[in-house]
């Protein structure tokens, strides 16, 4: 399975802040917020990536995060000239997923959770149709809203319901086989001319091949679209690190305790690291694994 990270777009929603660097290079608390979604796609097991963004912010992704080589990625890159849609994203990465399954997954997303890494991969196991997620609101008004049966086959999925059918809204991780290429070149348009990601989704609802797998306590989903929830996900991951003393989404450490790095390129970062936080966070995994003894 590969993965794809859709960080285009202008956020607006967040001007001024986003009117010289894109949205996912903000921070959330000591880390770029495309660090998030890029660490769900590696605790899925999924290692080759495609980054898609604008012309204008792509060079700043490729200093950031580079071909993945230094944490046992492969990361590609390809522009999106101008906001088409979700789905549009199966078009740009036609090449990229050839003949394999696909995990979208939204630049702005932020998953947080115990038991995330065993749900993702459940959902890698996927070898035909589609599943979206599931998560809890308490007004599922301003989201996507699915409906599902007790075998989790999903009934219906509406946006922005005026009266929800259920209080879970569908977040922004999707899981796709290979068919979903050609169902995005299928979509028309939406009035915003957008090439929807629910019309894909109704599609494989249609073929009674899209299924649901719900979050349910202890799961965080962040949206941080606003400044608002920009500040709520920084204190979020604050308070996580604060008090339990583990990082969320250091890519490095993933890399490490998924073996896709050996212990010495992970001590190499480390050191490279160690006059910040973020490096001796690093060398403290290494010290408590007993690295060298």
């Amino acid at each position: 399975m590969k993965g794809i990270i859709l960080a285009g777009g202008n956020g607006t929603r967040l001007y001024p802040m986003t009117k010289v660097v894109s949205k996912q290079l903000l921070p959330i608390y000591d880390k770029p917020l495309i660090y998030y979604p890029l660490s769900v796609l590696m605790l899925a097991g999924i290692r080759e990536i495609l980054i898609i963004s604008t012309d204008l912010d792509k060079p700043a992704y490729e200093r950031l995060l580079g071909n993945g080589d230094s944490i046992g990625l492969k990361i590609s890159y390809t522009v999106q000239e101008r906001p088409r849609g979700l789905a549009d994203a199966f078009i740009l990465g036609e090449s990229f997923i050839g003949s394999d399954s696909v995990c979208l997954i939204l630049g702005d997303n932020v998953f947080y959770g115990q038991d995330l890494t065993k749900v993702l991969n459940k959902a890698t196991e996927l070898k035909e149709g589609a599943i979206i997620f599931g998560y809890p609101v308490k007004d599922a008004r301003a989201f996507g809203v699915v409906e599902f049966n007790k075998a989790n086959n999903v009934v219906s999925i509406e946006e922005k319901p005026e009266n929800p059918k259920s209080n879970y809204a569908v977040p922004g991780i999707y899981f796709y086989d290979n068919s979903v290429i050609e169902i995005a070149k299928n979509v028309k348009p939406s009035i915003r001319g957008e090439i929807e990601i629910t019309s894909v989704n109704n599609k494989y609802l249609e073929n009674k091949k899209l299924k649901v797998i719900l979050l349910g306590r202890g799961m965080a989903w962040l949206d941080t679209g606003t400044p608002e929830g920009l500040l709520k996900a920084a204190e979020y991951v604050e308070a996580v690190q604060s008090r339990q003393g583990f990082y969320i989404a250091c890519l490095e450490e993933i890399a490490w305790r998924r073996g896709f790095i050996s212990d010495e390129q992970f001590m190499a970062i480390g050191e490279s690291l160690k006059m910040t936080d973020y490096g001796q966070y690093v060398l403290s995994l290494l010290l408590e694994s007993d690295f060298g003894k």
